[in-house]
Formats: structure tokens, C-alpha cells, sequence
């Protein structure tokens, strides 16, 4: 490999998804000792008053329940649709013998030998092949959740509101886990076309997510109440 082909691949791209994983390594961070400054940590504090609430008046509340579940399963199953499409299409793009493969490559800046468009392809396929996973394990909890809240409540049942409070915590943290993924995969993709395309997307979608996790004006928490949140799964 010729340094004066590939340099700009070998710093651009790896840069790029370098923002993003320690743009995520800091909203982890901030989740855990700050939970009421990001959605994350308000949407776990909303999560442990919302199943007990509904687990308490459950006759007058399952249609709530059932119907706020259902969109969950969803939304995840849409974004789990579009991964596994994604999935195929880059797949018939890559068997295929089409003309249109051939400008694109010798258009692009970096390189763009045959080593470095499977690698492209390769690394997109893997990022949305485990997003459609941690989207459809995000599916099977919420399912659970969506048959065992229903169940009356007595002192020996094992189905607690605790118990179902950390199943949607789970199927949550997968959903999220499932969309970051895909929203890192579909800047990747842009590799396909240069590798400068990447670098700037991702410093755009870290703009993006940054006015979409952190919450201004959050009020302070007592010592309590954060230890409670942060046990959130």
C-alpha cells in the first residue's frame, strides 16, 4: 500500500468515529453522575414512576399500557426493518456487476482499490447487522413487558414493579444502543463516496445529538434520588 493513496482514509475516517464513540463515552459519564442533564436520565426517572403508577390501576389503565407499549414495539420494529433492508441492499450492491460501481469508485477522493471497498462495506454491514440485533432483543423485552404488566397484582406474585422496571430499562438501553448504531452506520456509509464526507457528517451528528440528550435548567437532585436513577439497567 502506497501511503500517498490511503493517508487521507487512514485520518479522516478513524477520526470521524472517534468523535462519535467518545462523544458517547462522555454522555455515559454524564448519565451516571448527572442523570437529570441528559433525556437518558430523565427518561429512567419517568420509567420508574410510570410502571408502578400503571401497575397500581391496572384496570382502568391497560388500554394506556398496552397501547404505549405497542409503539414502542413500533417504532423498534421499524428501525429494525430499515437496518435488515439496508443490510440486503448493500449486499446486492456488493454482488452485483453494474456499471455504476466503477465512476463511483474512480471519482472519490482517498482510496479506492478493491481491499478498501470491502473493507467500506464490510464495516457498514457489521455496525447494522448488530443494530438490527440489539433492536430486536429490544422487541422480545418490550414484549415481555407488554404481557406481564397486565397481570393483577397479589403478595405472592413474582412479577414485581420493580422486576418489570428493569425488563423496560433493558429493552430501552438496546433500543438505544440499536439507533446509535444505525446512526453510525449511515455516516460510514458516506465513506463509500470519500472519505471527508464521514469526518464531517459525524461532527454534524454529534451537533444534532448534543441539542437532543442534554437538558438545560435541569434542577439539582438530592444524593438520594441520584443513586436510585443511576441503578437504572
Amino acid at each position: 500500500m502506497e501511503w500517498q493513496k490511503y493517508y487521507m482514509d487512514i485520518m479522516f475516517v478513524p477520526c470521524g468515529f472517534l468523535i462519535l464513540v467518545l462523544y458517547h463515552f462522555l454522555l455515559w459519564k454524564i448519565t451516571r453522575s448527572q442523570p437529570m442533564n441528559t433525556t437518558f436520565g430523565r427518561d429512567a426517572d419517568g420509567r420508574r414512576h410510570w410502571v408502578p403508577a400503571i401497575m397500581k390501576d391496572i384496570d382502568n389503565k391497560n388500554v394506556v399500557a398496552v397501547q404505549t407499549l405497542r409503539n414502542l414495539i413500533m417504532g423498534t420494529n421499524l428501525m429494525s426493518t430499515t437496518s435488515i433492508l439496508l443490510c440486503a441492499g448493500l449486499g446486492a450492491i456488493i454482488s452485483s456487476t453494474y456499471s455504476i460501481k466503477k465512476p463511483i469508485k474512480e471519482s472519490v477522493f482517498g482510496a479506492h482499490g478493491d481491499f478498501v471497498v470491502v473493507l467500506k462495506y464490510a464495516i457498514v454491514l457489521t455496525m447494522l447487522s448488530f443494530s438490527f440485533v440489539c433492536l430486536t432483543l429490544s422487541t422480545a423485552f418490550i414484549n415481555q413487558v407488554n404481557m406481564l404488566i397486565c397481570i393483577p397484582q397479589n403478595v405472592k406474585s413474582m412479577v414485581t414493579p420493580e422486576y418489570l422496571t428493569q425488563h423496560l430499562g433493558k429493552a430501552m438501553l438496546l433500543n438505544i444502543i440499536g439507533n446509535r448504531l444505525f446512526y453510525t452506520a449511515i455516516t460510514l456509509q458516506l465513506w463509500i463516496f470519500g472519505p471527508l464526507l464521514p469526518f464531517l457528517s459525524s461532527m454534524l451528528m454529534v451537533c444534532i445529538l448534543y441539542n437532543l440528550d442534554y437538558v438545560d435548567g435541569a434542577r439539582p437532585r438530592s444524593s438520594q434520588e441520584m443513586d436510585f436513577i443511576r441503578n437504572d439497567p
